[in-house]
């Protein structure tokens, strides 16, 4: 008997050990669980402390006296940024040091951008120089006048050159080798308006317009140059045509995605291989702007509304849409500042900019910066942290960050 009462006293005590072992344990998933709790909420008032503060001013981390020529134009690229004007492109980053330094002479440069490399083109000469971070890579000579460039993401450029009045397409890789070469004529096909070759040079995208007993009608034309499109006639994999559209300006936002942008709606096409209408976004009055990255679609109407600083009066103020590239709508806001650039910068932010005035806003729709400055101002670059920009001014360049 005195045995079985000390077994049963004995499985007792483990009851009683298992039990408070559990609610222990019990207790630290609880502290853990609200310490993890209290972590997002900290994470998530951060977030929206950065998404929703806004700077008036900005300190100056470095400032380098800079030389441009007449003309000079700039570009965001790598580490830096991109100036090219008539005589030359120098790439160079905020602290003044050169990448590359790169000599030519051209009447009308142009250039294009895509991930690591840079063509810079003659628009109306025969002249294209393929670069990346590295340098030159390839210069080509084109046996007619340049009108349009694409580059992608490996130096492979397409080309629409115009001579007596004929139109042609060609594919040089960076050593300017000729790889595709078509023709358009314009009694047949009409006239093209703008091209884009997708990021990898797989897919090529033309705008074409036609005029026929005084209607117009646009016709976006993809061509597949991989294995899909050899199975097809001159290699094209698809024709869409928009009667009453006119479609000056179409660019593949990345390897499957490409934004038309139209006189009276923005189309949208995605596809791997042969890219289709995906969405459509109706614009309903005159648009002033459009603009693009690899992950948003912007649009610019003007608009009349009262100015905030004074409910009495009217002034001209613009409408800004935002949409992502599936057509999916973002961000509307009104704006009453006359700019002259409007762009996204690197880090999905957009940013408005005349000679003296910058508006950068999120796509919350808060206007994170405004200022007015007392020197002229080229351009704007996020160096990619949080409150980190590039501004180039008339003769320096000024690494700063907002306060």
């Amino acid at each position: 008997m005195a045995d079985k009462t000390q077994f049963r006293t004995i499985e007792t005590d483990e009851e009683e050990l298992n039990t408070k072992i559990r609610k222990h344990r019990l207790k630290i998933i609880k502290i853990i669980l609200l310490l993890l709790a209290l972590a997002a909420v900290a994470a998530l008032g951060i977030f929206f402390f950065q998404k929703l503060r806004k700077y008036n001013s900005y300190t100056v981390e470095k400032s380098v006296e800079r030389q441009d020529t007449a003309g000079s134009q700039f570009l965001a690229y790598g580490n830096g940024f991109i100036k090219y004007s008539n005589d030359g492109a120098i790439y160079t980053d905020a602290n003044d040091e050169v990448y590359w330094n790169q000599t030519y002479e051209m009447k009308e440069p142009m250039a294009d951008v895509c991930e690591d490399y840079v063509a810079l083109a003659d628009r109306g000469g025969t002249e294209i120089y393929i670069m990346n971070q590295a340098g030159m890579q390839g210069k080509i000579e084109t046996p007619m006048n340049i009108s349009r460039i694409s580059v992608a993401n490996q130096g492979v450029v397409a080309v629409w050159m115009e001579s007596d009045g004929e139109n042609y397409i060609r594919m040089y890789d960076q050593n300017g080798k000729n790889l595709v070469s078509g023709a358009f004529y314009t009694e047949k096909s009409g006239y093209p308006l703008d091209i884009s070759l997708c990021n990898d040079g797989k897919k090529l995208a033309v705008s074409m317009l036609t005029v026929n007993n005084g209607e117009v009608c646009s016709t976006i034309k993809f061509y597949n140059f991989g294995s899909v499109g050899q199975n097809e006639i001159d290699y094209m994999v698809g024709s869409f045509d928009y009667p009453d559209v006119i479609i000056p300006q179409i660019e593949f936002t990345d390897n499957n995605r490409l934004v038309a942008f139209g006189d009276s709606k923005i189309i949208l096409f995605r596809g791997t291989q042969k890219p289709e209408p995906d969405d459509e976004i109706a614009l309903n009055q005159e648009i002033k702007s459009v603009f693009a990255s690899e992950n948003y679609i912007g649009i610019i109407y003007n608009n009349d509304v009262q100015a905030e600083s004074d409910t009495e009066s009217t002034e001209e103020s613009r409408h800004m849409e935002i949409y992502n590239t599936g057509g999916k709508h973002v961000l509307s806001k009104d704006f009453t500042m006359d700019y002259e650039n409007v762009d996204f910068l690197g880090n999905g932010e957009i940013c408005i900019r005349n000679a003296t005035e910058c508006q950068i806003y999120n796509t919350y729709g808060v206007k994170k910066f405004s200022y007015t400055f007392d020197t002229p101002l080229y351009d704007v670059i996020s160096d990619g942290s949080q409150n980190g920009y590039i501004f180039i001014m008339e003769g320096t360049t000024e690494k700063v960050r907002l306060k």
